[in-house]
């Protein structure tokens, strides 16, 4: 039996992540643990370590990380050290990561350094600020890739990654997306205590690259959403620099009851509102990701996602005021959904097949590089 540890530092990488660790849990081959850390264990973005731990798995883990929101470096170096000893301890034979996150690129340090092998989840996409570093050295240091589409894998080999070692099996969140077993709306509307019917999701998260002018970004963003008259149901931004700044801005909305200000939501429960939303605005890749797949219109603001594959009914704005408040009087309609961009909703067998492979396990832990 071979021992596959998850590492997971977000509610948006659990929800990636969480229906590969469950299709491990039932195959007898496998015996899945789960690294929870970052900020699954922080009171002020709603503990969603609660939300791991309702999933039932065999093996969790916990281990908190947090040093200061402006000191990713300190909080990637305290996330090797406890996840070293982890790995230590347990002695996996694969460590699966996800996204862009430092929690990840740790993960995968410590997998390489040890002789582990590493894979890592949605590597070869490309994205506005230090995300898309920390996404490719994530990459450079793993042994095995599971992309999303095909134009992931031509950049993986573009930088050089050997091709039998990349694996293409779609978004896993899709997987979730259109399961039969989302709540309905009415339920998901009770739970988060939402009043109001018609509604559009704001999420703004911090761009670290750009911090000396996060207090104009997010007070013309906030300014634009209550000057539209529109309802919204507002998500707190990750814990990224410049989050604190973010969520006080975001608390002074509670004030205002044409919106809902909460600091975390359950992916199925997210993904049920966002179906229904009339429309998403912010730098979330999730109005890139998720909302076309339900044909949701996004408006996207500023350089977060600039890089990302846009697909045509995407509004983009900048950050100042005007822009937004002009893409919120547009016509915001719902369009075709878009179901063939990052999967058919079979990442999990597609990832349980490729683990099935013999060939899999042989993939050298001593790294090559293929030049073109």
């Amino acid at each position: 039996m071979k021992k596959i540890v998850f590492l997971t530092g977000t509610r948006a990488d659990f929800g990636k992540i969480k229906s590969l660790i469950t299709i491990l849990e039932a195959h007898p081959n496998f015996e899945p643990y789960v690294f929870v850390t970052g900020m699954h264990l922080l009171e002020e973005y709603g503990y969603t370590l609660i939300e791991v731990e309702r999933c039932g798995f065999t093996n969790i883990h916990t281990f908190a990380n947090h040093t200061h929101e402006s000191t990713m470096d300190l909080t990637l170096a305290k996330t090797m050290e406890g996840f070293s000893a982890f790995v230590m301890e347990i002695n996996p034979h694969m460590i699966v990561v996800h996204g862009d996150r430092v929690e990840a690129l740790a993960g995968a340090l410590v997998g390489s350094l040890n002789n582990v092998l590493v894979a890592h989840i949605e590597g070869g996409e490309i994205s506005g600020t230090i995300d898309e570093l920390i996404r490719h050295a994530t990459s450079k240091m793993s042994h095995i890739h599971f992309v999303a589409n095909k134009l992931a894998k031509a950049r993986l080999i573009q930088m050089g990654e050997v091709p039998e070692a990349v694996f293409i099996i779609g978004s896993p969140d899709v997987d979730t997306m259109f399961s039969d077993k989302l709540p309905d709306l009415e339920e998901v509307r009770r739970y988060y205590e939402i009043s109001f019917q018609d509604y559009g999701i704001a999420m703004f998260h911090p761009i670290t690259t750009e911090i000396e002018s996060i207090e104009k970004y997010i007070s013309d963003f906030t300014k634009a959403l209550v000057d539209s008259e529109k309802n919204f149901v507002v998500v707190y931004p990750n814990n990224d620099l410049g989050s604190s700044t973010i969520i006080s801005v975001f608390n002074k909305l509670k004030e205002n009851n044409r919106f809902r200000v909460i600091p975390s939501i359950r992916f199925e429960y997210f993904l049920v509102l966002l179906k229904n939303a009339k429309f998403i605005i912010g730098n979330s890749s999730a109005g890139i990701r998720e909302a076309p797949y339900y044909g949701v219109p996004t408006i996207n603001i500023g350089t977060r996602q600039e890089n990302r594959a846009l697909h045509g009914h995407i509004i983009n704005s900048g950050y100042n005021y005007e822009e937004i408040i002009s893409a919120l009087n547009s016509k915001l309609e719902k369009v075709v959904p878009d179901k063939h961009s990052f999967g058919n909703g079979k990442s999990d067998v597609l990832f349980l097949e490729s683990l099935l492979l013999p060939s899999l396990w042989s993939i050298k832990h001593q790294k090559q590089f293929v030049t073109l």
